[in-house]
C-alpha cells in the first residue's frame, strides 16, 4: 500500500474513533442499520444555527450587493412567519423555488424548510412545460419565484391555484397572480421564526433529476439526510487537511479568509449542498455569480479574494485558459474542486501548471446520496487524478455484475450506494423507488471499479456505454482519449444503431478557436492509444459549443438523437 492510502486509512480511523470529532454510531430506520456521524445536526435549522451569532459578518455578495449573516437570517424570519400565518403553509406542504440565483433563493430555502415544509426547487434552466410539470408533480401550494419563471409558470399557477412570491420585479405592476417578496419581509421584518417541532425523518427536500427518458423524478430527502450529507464536507476537509500538511501550511499562511465562489445552480445538489448550505453552516462568505463567465469570475477572485472555486471541470478549465488569468490576482486562490461532470486527468496537470500550491480535488455524489460518496483532495488527487476518491465512512459500496452479484476488488460493474444520506425514495413514483432502492442500496446507474488501495474508479454511465459486436466501449475512455488530441476544446461519444454490430462508435468534437481537425486526424489519434474496436466509425466537428445541462453535463442524448436522425436522412 502507497504512502498515501496509508495515511488515509490512519487519518479516518483518527477523525471518525469514539470522541472524536466525526465519531461514527449506529442508526437504524426502516429496519436497516447505517453508519452516521454522531455530532451531525438532526435538522436544517440546527445546521446553520451557529452561523444566527454572527451578526453583520457578511455572508453573501452579490452583483455589488453585500447580505450580513443578520440580515439573511432576518429575510429567514420574516418569510417564515408569513408562510405560516399568511399562507396557512403547514408541516409537510411543498413549497416550490423557481428563480436563478439570488439571495432571496437561499432565504426562501431556509424558511421553508424552517418551518417543516418540504423545499421543492425547479430547474430554473426549464422551458415552461418542465416548470409546470414540477410544480404540478410536487403538488406545490406556493412558488418563490423571479419575474421570468413566474411568466412561465402564470397558466401552471392558475391550474392549481397556487400562489407565488415574486422577487426583483420587473416594472412597477404586481402581477395579479403574485405578492411581492419584499413587502411580504417589510410587514415581518420584526417577527420571529414560528416554533414548529421537526424531527430527523421529516422530509424536507424534493430534487428533481435530470432524467434521460420520460419527467424527470422527484428524489425525496429528509432532515437527516442532508445534514449528514453537508456535515460529511467537514470531514472529507479535514481528512485531506491532515494528509496534505504542507498545502495547508501554506495556505494559511497566506491569510485569506475563507470565501467561495457560486457558479453553479442552487438547484442541483453541488450548488445547493457543497457551496450554499455548507458555507452557510461553516459561517463562511459566498460570492455569487448572476452566470458563469470566466473573466467575471477573475474578477471577483481578485476583488473579493475568493478562496475557493468549486465548479464542473469545464469551468475550472476555462479560468485557467482565460488570457486575463496571468493578469488578474488570483492569490487568494487555493481551494479548486470539480463535480457534477467527470474531471479529465489533464485538469490536473492544467491546475498545477498555473496554481503549484493549489489544494485540488475532485468528488463523487448524486442527487440521489446528497452529495455524498467519495472524494479525493490534496496529495490524493495528485496520486490518482482520474480516480474520484475515496470513500466516506457514511457510505458502503458493491460493485455488482450483470446477475446483481456482488464483484471483487477490481472488477468492472454497477456502482451500488449504501448510506444515511441516502434518499428516501422517489415522490409519487413507487416503481422508480423499487427500481433503484433495494434493501437499503441504491443503483447509482454508474460503472466502475474499486481498487486495492480503496480509491474509486468511474469508468462510465451505464446508459452510455456503447455495445459493438458484443465489445463494451465506455464512452468516458473515448472522450478522455480525444481531448488529448492537440485542437480539440470539447467532445461527446456515443453509440448508434448497426444491423450487423448492434451499435457502432460516433464522436462529435467541438474544435479550439482557429484549429484546423480532420476526421483521420481523430481517428489516428485514438488507435495510437485503443483497441481498433474502441476507433469511432462516425466523426463530426461542430463549430458551436456542445449542449450541456445546468451542471456542466454533456448532453449526449440530444447529440446523438440529431445524429441519427441526419444518417438516416
Amino acid at each position: 500500500m502507497t504512502t498515501i492510502a496509508a495515511q488515509l486509512q490512519q487519518t479516518k480511523a483518527q477523525l471518525t474513533h469514539p470522541g472524536s470529532p466525526f465519531e461514527l454510531t449506529d442508526i437504524e430506520t426502516n429496519g436497516l442499520n447505517y453508519k452516521a456521524y454522531k455530532n451531525a445536526p438532526n435538522t436544517l435549522p440546527q445546521l446553520v444555527a451557529q452561523s444566527r451569532q454572527l451578526g453583520e459578518k457578511t455572508f453573501l455578495v452579490y452583483e455589488g450587493e453585500r447580505w450580513s449573516f443578520q440580515q439573511f437570517f432576518q429575510h429567514v424570519d420574516a418569510l417564515g412567519h408569513q408562510l405560516v400565518n399568511e399562507f396557512g403553509i403547514n408541516k409537510g406542504d411543498r413549497v416550490a423555488i423557481a428563480m436563478r440565483n439570488y439571495p432571496e433563493w437561499m432565504t426562501a430555502f431556509i424558511a421553508i424548510v424552517s418551518v417543516g415544509a418540504i423545499a421543492v426547487p425547479l430547474n430554473s434552466w426549464g422551458k415552461a412545460e418542465e416548470l409546470a410539470y414540477g410544480l404540478q408533480n410536487a403538488g406545490a401550494k406556493l412558488v418563490f419565484c423571479d419575474q421570468q419563471r413566474l411568466e412561465l409558470l402564470a397558466p401552471a399557477l392558475e391550474q392549481q391555484k397556487a400562489k407565488a412570491i415574486l422577487a426583483r420585479p420587473k416594472g412597477d405592476q404586481t402581477p395579479a397572480n403574485a405578492v411581492l417578496y419584499n413587502s411580504l419581509i417589510e410587514t415581518a421584518k420584526d417577527q420571529t421564526l414560528p416554533t414548529v417541532e421537526l424531527l430527523p425523518e421529516d422530509p424536507a427536500l424534493i430534487l428533481y433529476t435530470s432524467g434521460t427518458t420520460g419527467h424527470p423524478k422527484g428524489a425525496i430527502s429528509n432532515h437527516r439526510s442532508i445534514c449528514q450529507g453537508v456535515f460529511n464536507f467537514n470531514y472529507a476537509g479535514a481528512c485531506a487537511a491532515m494528509t496534505s500538511p504542507a498545502t495547508i501550511e501554506k495556505m494559511m499562511a497566506a491569510g485569506f479568509e475563507p470565501a467561495a465562489l457560486l457558479c453553479l445552480p442552487l438547484f442541483h445538489v453541488s450548488g445547493c449542498h457543497s457551496v450554499f448550505l455548507f458555507n452557510l453552516h461553516t459561517g463562511r462568505k459566498i460570492v455569487m455569480m448572476h452566470k458563469w463567465d470566466a473573466d467575471k469570475a477573475l474578477q471577483l477572485i481578485e476583488s473579493e479574494r475568493v478562496t475557493t472555486l468549486n465548479g464542473v471541470p469545464t469551468m475550472t478549465r476555462q479560468l485557467m485558459e482565460s488570457p486575463n488569468f496571468a493578469k488578474a490576482d488570483t492569490s487568494s486562490l487555493f481551494s479548486m474542486g470539480g463535480g457534477g461532470a467527470a474531471s479529465p486527468p489533464q485538469l490536473m496537470e492544467l491546475i498545477y501548471e498555473k496554481k503549484p500550491d493549489a489544494f485540488a480535488g475532485t468528488g463523487y455524489g448524486l442527487t440521489e446520496t446528497n452529495a455524498t460518496g467519495a472524494s479525493s483532495t490534496g496529495e490524493a488527487y495528485r496520486y490518482q487524478p482520474r480516480s474520484c476518491g475515496t470513500l466516506s465512512p457514511i457510505v458502503e459500496l458493491q460493485i455488482r455484475g450483470e446477475e446483481g452479484q456482488v464483484l471483487a476488488t477490481g472488477d468492472t460493474g454497477e456502482v451500488w450506494l449504501k448510506g444515511i444520506a441516502l434518499l428516501q425514495g422517489y415522490w409519487e413514483n413507487p416503481e422508480a423507488t423499487a427500481e433503484s432502492l433495494q434493501d437499503g442500496w441504491f443503483n447509482t446507474g454508474d460503472i466502475g471499479y474499486l481498487d486495492d488501495e480503496g480509491f474509486l474508479f468511474l469508468v462510465d454511465r451505464a446508459k452510455d456505454m456503447i455495445i459493438r459486436g458484443g465489445e463494451n466501449i465506455y464512452a468516458a475512455e473515448i472522450e478522455a482519449t480525444v481531448l488529448r488530441c492537440p485542437g480539440v476544446e470539447e467532445v461527446a461519444a456515443f453509440g448508434v444503431p448497426h444491423e450487423l454490430l448492434g451499435e457502432e462508435l460516433a464522436v462529435v468534437v467541438h474544435p479550439k478557436a482557429g484549429a484546423q481537425l480532420a476526421e483521420d486526424t481523430i481517428r489516428a489519434h485514438v488507435a495510437e492509444s485503443l483497441a481498433k474496436f474502441k476507433v469511432p466509425t462516425y466523426v463530426s466537428f461542430s463549430d458551436v459549443e456542445l449542449p450541456k445541462s445546468a451542471t456542466g453535463k454533456l448532453l449526449k442524448k440530444h447529440l446523438r438523437q440529431a445524429y441519427i436522425e441526419r444518417l438516416q436522412a
